[in-house]
């Protein structure tokens, strides 16, 4: 996570379990809960989209991409990391 959080740009990361419960978070707790619930609903229905068009295929990597910044998604079976930075710097 450090390492990460080190990259140019990094505003807040987080790791939240396949429940959408936060685990481990840089932002404030507000910030935390709010992106975590709205991104656990975009992941389970990209991930529904993706398994509807191929039920052999699975979502590997969202990326949603904003004027304020980019929110990048890395979802596993059980955890997904999420990670917002401004895609200027």
């Amino acid at each position: 996570m450090k390492r990460i959080q080190s990259q140019k740009g990094v505003q807040g990361i987080i790791i939240v379990n396949s429940e959408g419960i936060p685990i481990k978070t840089t932002l404030d707790n507000s910030s935390t809960v709010q992106y975590a619930g709205l991104i656990h609903q975009l992941v389970m229905k990209a991930r529904g989209t993706i398994r509807d068009i191929d039920p052999q295929n699975d979502l590997t990597f969202l990326r949603v991409r904003s004027k304020k910044n980019e929110i990048m998604i890395a979802p596993d079976k059980d955890y997904f990391l999420i990670v917002i930075q401004n895609p200027s710097d």
